[in-house]
């Protein structure tokens, strides 16, 4: 990412593993209905190689995909960037953020993660959503803190002598 001048990272990172579960196991259960399909029809089934090359293809395409969406909150604005080969970038200047909303289902309450919708002034719907987070009050306070910084304010991580 490259930061404009007076520009800091507060924070950056990426949906967490334990977001994506539903993904790896509704990729498992395809596999084993399409194994089942193949085999109820042929009565070869598709045999355990191919069915490890189709798990691993999943769990590959989990980690890709997971690793190519990053979110960052800086002194100066949101930030998403999904994608590795076709790239989709959000952004917006962080004194534009209104309200920050925080999600989470009994499921991620359990798994720890959540989602963060921000509301920005001048849309109508949230435009950004950091899904998938690990702890989304650590994010709550990150913009916070930005926001702090970005007013003026002080600072919470700043110590001051007086």
């Amino acid at each position: 990412m490259d930061l404009h001048p007076g520009e800091t990272i507060i924070y950056e990172g990426h949906p967490s593993w334990r977001s994506i579960l539903g993904y790896y196991i509704k990729g498992l259960l395809g596999a084993l209905i399409v194994a089942a399909v193949f085999y109820a029809l042929d009565g070869i089934g598709l045999g355990i190689g191919t069915f490890l090359l189709v798990i691993a293809l999943i769990l590959a395409a989990g980690f890709i995909r997971r690793f190519a969406t990053v979110y960052a909150i800086t002194t100066q604005r949101l930030r998403i960037k999904h994608g590795i080969i076709a790239r989709q970038v959000l952004q917006t200047d962080i004194s534009r953020v209104q309200n920050v909303n925080t999600k989470q289902s009994v499921l991620e309450r359990m798994l720890q993660v959540g989602t963060v919708d921000f509301d920005t002034a001048g849309t109508g719907d949230s435009d950004f959503k950091f899904s998938g987070v690990e702890d989304p009050e650590e994010v709550v306070a990150a913009v916070d803190r930005a926001q702090k910084r970005g007013t003026g304010g002080q600072d919470p991580l700043v110590a001051t002598t007086g």
